[in-house]
């Protein structure tokens, strides 16, 4: 009888045992969004042109223009990476635009140019 009862006790004492330890699963990272932000230039016109586009006083590209009916499904997007920018567009020499811009990750962020 003695043998049984430490023989359950035992079982007994084994199982919560392995009831309280925790095992290591594998963790996972998702990691976040990526640090880059959208530029999306619209005619406020019904005419597409070109503009010279200058991020921080030191990247230039020239950049094309969408009229705004079509800004949502035609727009080209041009990226930048995110936080405090200065953006400077100009046409023919002429700024048409400059404004201190803060981007944040994934953002598509739309000009209006006159």
């Amino acid at each position: 009888m003695k043998h049984k009862l430490l023989l359950a006790f035992s079982f007994l004492f084994t199982m919560v045992l392995f009831t309280n330890c925790k095992a290591n699963y594998p963790v996972t990272q998702q990691s976040g969004k990526e640090d880059i932000a959208y530029l999306l230039f619209v005619s406020e016109s019904n005419k597409s042109y070109d503009v010279d586009v200058k991020i921080d006083n030191s990247i230039a590209f020239t950049a094309k223009t969408v009229k705004s009916k079509n800004a949502k499904s035609k727009g080209t997007v041009y990226t930048i990476n995110t936080g405090k920018r200065k953006i400077l567009v100009s046409k023919n020499g002429i700024r048409i635009y400059e404004k201190y811009l803060f981007l944040s990750p994934q953002e598509t962020k739309t000009i209006s140019l006159q």
